[in-house]
Order: C-alpha cells, then sequence, then structure tokens
C-alpha cells in the first residue's frame, strides 16, 4: 500500500515552522473518539492537519512544535503503553514509538501534559493553535496560559499574542507534493475499479445500497479503509436531489443511477461521479442531457492550467450547460442573458468543482484579497458539472422530468494543463453502454 514517506512529514514541519515567527510555538490537537451510540465508538479517522504534520494515527495526543528549541523542536504528546488496554483496544506506539516510529524529537505521557506544557509555553512570544476548531481544547490551552500568568509575579512570562494556525497550515495543504500525488493516484485507481464494478453489476430490481455494497467491496479489497465522504447512490428521480443519502431505492428499468463516491488512502480522498442508465442504455432524453454535461466538463478541463483562475473552469460549464439547455428548449432565450440572469441555476445550481485533498472538500482559499486565485502546479481539485430535472418542474415536457446527470473527475495542475486522475472509469455515452452490455 502507497503511503506518505516519513521524511514527508519532516518536510512539512519544518516548512510550517520556518513561516512561524521567532520564539513562538504551535499547539495542535488530535481528533477525539466520536461516540457513536453508548459505548461504541465510530471508527477512528485522524484530524486532517494532526495527520498532515505527523502520520500519527492515535487519539488522545497533542503536537507542540518550537522552533530553535536546544532540546528539539518537535514534541509530541501521546498515551502511554498499556497492556491491560491494548489487549482490548490495540497496540499503541507509546512515548518510545512516537520518537522511533513517528520522527518525534520528545515525547511525553498525554498524562502529564498539564504538568509540562505550561512550562514549554512559557516564555514565547506567540501561540499558533487552530483557535474555533475545538472548544475543549481552546479551552485547555487558555487554562495552560492562565498557569503562567498565575506565576508572572515570580517572573514567569506568558505569551503576548495568539495566532490562527489555519492560514499557514492550509495554504500549504493546498500543493500537493509528489508523494502527495502518488498517493491519490492509488485512491483514485481503487475509486474507479468501484466504480467500474457498480457499472457492471447495475440491473433493474435492485437497490440502490446494492450497489453502495460492490463500491464497499472493491474499496476495501484495494486496501481503503473506508469511503472519503457518504457513498451517494441515486436512482430516478433521487438523481436530482444533490446530497441524497438513503441509498435504498429501487433501481427501475429505464431510470438513471447517479453515484457519487470514493474512497481514502493514508487520509487522502479520491471523489468521483458518474451517471448511467439501470439498465445499459441511454434513453434520447437521458442522453442529450448527459452528452451537454459531458461537453461542459471536457471544456471545463481545457479551462485548468497555470495562471488561469479558479473560477474559469466553472464559467466554461456554465456557457455549455446553459447554451446547451436553449438548444434542447428548456431554456429561452440569449445565451449570455441567460447567463446574466443566472436563469441556468433552475438546472444547475451548484459549482463546477471544489479543492480536494486530505479532506474531500479541501482548505485553502478560493479567492485571495477579494480575486479568484490563480491556479499553480500541485493544486488538487474536482471537476463536476450537472444538470437537474427535477421531477414537479412544471415549465418542461414530462420526457424531461427527473433526469438528473453529473459527471465528475479528480484533477491535479500540471505545468501543461492538468492531469486527470479518474480517467480510468468509462465516461461517453458509448463506452458506458458497452461495458454495461458486455456484463450482462
Amino acid at each position: 500500500m502507497i503511503h506518505i514517506p516519513k521524511a514527508e512529514y519532516t518536510r512539512r514541519r519544518k516548512a510550517l515552522m520556518a513561516q512561524m515567527e521567532p520564539n513562538s510555538i504551535a499547539i495542535l490537537p488530535a481528533a477525539a473518539v466520536a461516540i457513536r451510540n453508548r459505548d461504541v465508538e465510530h471508527v477512528y479517522r485522524q484530524d486532517s492537519d494532526f495527520q498532515y504534520l505527523s502520520g500519527f494515527p492515535e487519539p488522545e495526543a497533542v503536537i507542540v512544535l518550537m522552533p530553535g528549541r536546544q532540546h528539539g523542536e518537535y514534541v509530541l504528546f501521546c498515551r502511554e503503553r498499556n497492556a491491560e488496554r491494548e489487549l482490548w483496544d490495540g497496540l499503541r506506539a507509546g512515548t518510545e514509538g512516537a520518537i522511533r516510529d513517528f520522527g518525534a524529537d520528545d515525547a511525553f505521557p498525554i498524562t502529564d501534559i498539564d504538568d509540562i506544557l505550561p512550562g514549554l509555553i512559557e516564555g514565547r512570544d506567540r501561540v499558533y493553535s487552530a483557535m474555533g476548531s475545538n472548544a475543549e481544547f481552546d479551552r485547555h490551552v487558555m487554562e495552560w496560559i492562565n498557569v503562567i500568568r498565575s506565576k508572572a509575579h515570580l517572573g514567569a512570562q506568558p505569551p503576548n499574542e495568539f495566532v490562527a494556525l489555519d492560514h499557514l497550515l492550509h495554504d500549504m495543504r493546498l500543493y500537493k507534493s509528489a508523494a502527495e500525488v502518488k498517493v491519490m493516484r492509488e485512491a483514485a485507481r481503487i475509486s474507479c475499479a468501484a466504480h467500474v464494478r457498480a457499472m457492471q453489476a447495475s440491473r433493474a430490481g435492485l437497490h440502490e445500497f446494492s450497489l453502495e455494497a460492490e463500491l464497499d467491496y472493491e474499496f476495501r479489497k484495494g486496501g481503503a479503509k473506508m469511503p472519503a465522504y457518504g457513498s451517494i447512490v441515486a436512482a430516478g428521480r433521487n438523481s436530482c436531489i444533490l446530497h441524497y443519502q438513503q441509498n435504498d431505492a429501487l433501481l427501475k428499468d429505464g431510470d438513471l443511477v447517479l453515484i457519487d463516491a470514493g474512497c481514502e488512502i493514508d487520509c487522502y480522498a479520491s471523489d468521483i461521479t458518474r451517471t448511467w442508465p439501470v439498465n445499459g442504455k441511454f434513453s434520447p432524453e437521458q442522453k442529450a442531457i448527459y452528452e451537454i454535461v459531458l461537453a461542459s466538463q471536457e471544456a471545463a478541463f481545457k479551462q485548468i492550467a497555470p495562471n488561469k483562475h479558479w473560477n474559469q473552469a466553472h464559467e466554461a460549464t456554465v456557457q455549455v450547460i446553459t447554451a446547451g439547455l436553449v438548444k434542447l428548449g428548456l431554456l429561452q432565450g440569449d445565451v449570455d442573458e441567460l447567463i446574466a440572469s443566472e436563469a441556468y441555476r433552475a438546472f444547475y445550481m451548484h459549482r463546477a468543482g471544489h479543492w480536494l485533498g486530505m479532506d474531500v472538500h479541501d482548505v485553502g482559499e478560493y479567492k485571495v484579497g477579494g480575486e479568484w486565485r490563480v491556479l499553480e502546479v500541485g493544486m488538487a481539485l474536482t471537476v463536476e458539472p450537472g444538470i437537474y430535472i427535477s421531477p414537479d418542474n412544471q415549465n418542461v415536457a414530462k420526457k424531461w422530468r427527473g433526469i438528473g446527470v453529473r459527471i465528475e473527475d479528480d484533477v491535479i495542475v500540471t505545468k501543461q494543463g492538468c492531469e486527470i486522475l479518474t480517467g480510468g472509469v468509462p465516461k461517453t455515452v458509448a463506452e458506458i453502454e458497452a461495458l454495461m452490455a458486455a456484463a450482462r
């Protein structure tokens, strides 16, 4: 299985510390364990920022970065080894493992943090933390600061400045390294295989969850521990619900099914949407809508390259979709005027994509100084235009109602333009119909 190498985590910590003010400290907590119900926990998934800096997979841990500290700049507080707990819950790295396997310069038991951390903060001018994202941890930080303040009359020096860590860290996460792209390619490869499998399995009489099971099987078989987000398997009129999650309806002959699903590998997400006919054959109306969406996606790909701005891809999809809807008679009027009045939003109500990385809707600003962000090499994003004709839309002929189509791929910005990571799933009408016919 492909993983982010240990050296990469070291490089990231050094890059972050290089941006921090002199004589400062950064403090970041691991994700808390989430309770599913009573004493049953959700499958643990590390906080993305914490994972980005450490690769440390356990809860009850805190990263401390102290640029220029003589006894080591990277301190990790974590759970100690405990034979009884490990018998029940699995092995722990412990403080020795934190140093040996995860590159910490120094490691302390998490139970000692209240005694040790105020001493590390004391004398530092500035504290960087993820303020506002974890109220309980914010409270702990202030408690540690107040310990120092209570000793000010003895000469203790509390920090006088608090800074949100997010801005520095999230800008770093926006640019994917070669190692990150490699992991994202692997997540994409597994997700592509899952979509192909679902396409091959599709037939009337199954349920949406039948296809979700095919996705989950392929994810796990490929080595992914979990989907990157709740899989959307939406048949018939459900394809017009953007974040449909029930996944329990019957697949009917003559309907489309829209699947938006992807797995994550080493905390890196894949995000793919494909739409196909349950019975393997597009109707004329389904094909007409589908081909507009596909053409709009192709137009968007051409607008993704260094020095083009974030919104150009979206604008390209709006142009193609609006013109296509006019051609089919679903919108009436001048294309430019319809775009200016946003008339297309009755059918295409979301943006053409989002940043992609450790979070499926990844961090990073879309605008800088009020202007759309200029794309640069290493940025990763999705391209996902769609057309959704509500089953209740009385302004269109009945034959169009209830058709929902979205096509989504993951791309990395390259020097030449963009690399499509998710090209392993058929996308043209002819390719989809051929794949499904061969599976029958």
